[in-house]
């Protein structure tokens, strides 16, 4: 493999690690100023509604430049956001503004794999991507875990003589910093590749109606279809598991929010190990095979409720990691594939990303609906189990019958 492929997973791996330890950090953050719970799927609503408003606009962006470039200028603004959180921004708001650099990264970072490399070696590249992406998620989990435990971030403050008036998350945050400009390091290196599907104009209602045909084009292809239908609910359901995996480990295991925060690590390993075996076993052309084991992700969910013990909570979250790597990642570059070929990979992935951000931003708002009304946690775990279950199933029943996606 080119040299340049492993140039955009070291960019990928930093940026990622970066992106996941900020949460846990913003988090932190909005605790040091007893901002009420709910605020925290809050939180990730505003990182999220950049992706939501801006994906008729993203795509066409990443489409326009080369992507490494793309990626550059996205990492420096989620870098701003690092500084805003910094300044006394309220969290909500500068937690925002790296969501903006991050809805404009997306596009980039998948795009530039179907521009970089052949259609058959999709599946691979996905599962590299994916699987380095979770060592990011289990690092970036670690180390916003261990930054934010009082104990480890004085012993860092003192080794490194920084004033005492600076706290725990704040000093997350300055290291997550210079994280992000690792990762943009990197993106200078990234090879450059021809632009195949450069947009027509750069006005913004023809971007907007540019986008709704990608949109329609996408939602009636039928392979493009289901590929999309199952990530958008995949990503909203896992965003608010992970949130879901922090207060039920208070609850269940009566961990600190450091301890939970390592904990979600568990369930990026998982996925690790299925992203593996997706690789290995899962051809593109049979990806909507894979279906059921969504179903049975749902279901394990549900298997959360009577688990106390730390042993048993870890194979549990490693098992559902399993499954959602082995379902999402064929998912995934079946959604690209098409989407390369039917409108250009930037303005593709940036119609995924709308979809999935939009369920992301529904279940979060459910999610803090229900801690708003200090619902319990293992009721909002039936919610969302059954829901995951509910909705995979009906997909299988729909499109089960293509076991075979040989017209792709």
């Amino acid at each position: 493999m080119k040299r340049g492929f492993y140039i955009i997973l070291a960019a990928q791996f930093f940026s990622a690690l970066a992106d996941n330890a900020l949460l846990f950090a913003a988090i932190a953050l909005l605790k040091q100023v007893d901002a009420p719970s709910w605020h925290t799927p809050i939180l990730q609503q505003s990182f999220i509604l950049s992706f939501i408003l801006l994906a008729p606009f993203v795509g066409a962006f990443a489409d326009s430049l080369p992507k490494g470039r793309v990626m550059f200028i996205s990492n420096a603004i989620k870098m701003a956001g690092c500084l805003a959180m910094l300044a006394g921004i309220n969290p909500l708001l500068a937690y925002g503004l790296a969501g903006f650099g991050a809805a404009a990264y997306s596009p980039a970072k998948y795009g530039i794999l179907t521009e970089y490399l052949p259609p058959e070696r999709l599946v691979w590249a996905n599962s590299w991507m994916e699987g380095l992406t979770v060592a990011a998620i289990i690092l970036g989990a670690v180390v916003g875990g261990m930054l934010i435990t009082p104990d480890i971030a004085h012993a860092i403050m003192h080794s490194l003589h920084v004033p005492e008036f600076v706290s725990p998350a704040e000093l997350a945050i300055f290291i997550i910093f210079f994280i992000y400009l690792v990762a943009a390091l990197f993106n200078l290196y990234i090879p450059l590749v021809p632009i195949e599907h450069k947009p027509l104009s750069r006005n913004p209602l023809f971007l907007i109606k540019d986008f709704w045909h990608c949109f329609t084009l996408l939602w009636k292809d039928p392979l493009g279809q289901v590929s999309l239908a199952v990530t958008t609910l995949f990503w909203g359901a896992g965003a608010t598991l992970r949130l879901l995996v922090l207060a039920w480990a208070a609850v269940a295991l009566h961990y600190s929010i450091g301890e939970a925060a390592k904990l979600t690590a568990w369930v990026a390993v998982g996925i690790a190990i299925g992203s593996i075996l997706a690789a290995r076993f899962v051809k593109l052309e049979h990806a909507v095979n894979v279906l059921p084991v969504g179903i049975g992700m749902g279901l394990m969910v549900l298997a959360m409720i009577p688990v106390s013990h730390p042993l048993l909570a870890i194979l549990l979250l490693i098992t559902i990691g399993m499954m959602a790597g082995f379902f999402v990642v064929p998912m995934n570059a079946l959604l690209q594939h098409r989407g390369h070929l039917l409108m250009g990979a930037g303005r593709s992935i940036a119609v995924q990303n709308f979809n999935e951000n939009i369920s992301i931003f529904l279940m979060l708002g459910l999610y803090a609906l229900m801690v708003k009304l200090d619902l319990s946690i293992y009721f909002i775990i039936v919610v969302f189990g059954l829901l995951m279950t509910g909705v995979m199933s009906l997909l299988y029943k729909k499109h089960g019958h293509d076991q075979d996606s040989g017209n792709i």
